[in-house]
């Protein structure tokens, strides 16, 4: 049924995590609601949401750019991924 596409884990854990970030920030704004709008260090206005799409969109920038500069494997850049959207979440 799936055939078409190249379905591995790695890629179905993507998927799952990037769907089950969603759903906690659905689950955030229903319980809290109004996004938790700050001011960050980039003076852009931003809520929950478009943190968490600051953060997945730099780690996509990560990953190409340490793709491009040095192969694999990509532990390193997960790491910075994770460090980055640690940030994003607390200052941006």
């Amino acid at each position: 049924m799936l055939s078409w596409m190249a379905w591995t884990w790695p890629t179905a854990l993507i998927f799952i995590g990037i769907f089950s970030a969603m759903g906690v920030l659905t689950l955030l704004e229903i319980r809290h609601p109004g996004g938790d709008e700050r001011k960050g260090v980039l003076g852009l206005v931003t809520t929950r949401g478009d943190r968490l799409f600051i953060s997945l969109l730099g780690a996509v920038y990560i990953h190409l750019a340490w793709l491009g500069i040095m192969g694999t494997p990509l532990w390193i850049p997960l790491g910075v991924s994770i460090l980055w959207g640690a940030f994003a979440f607390w200052k941006v």
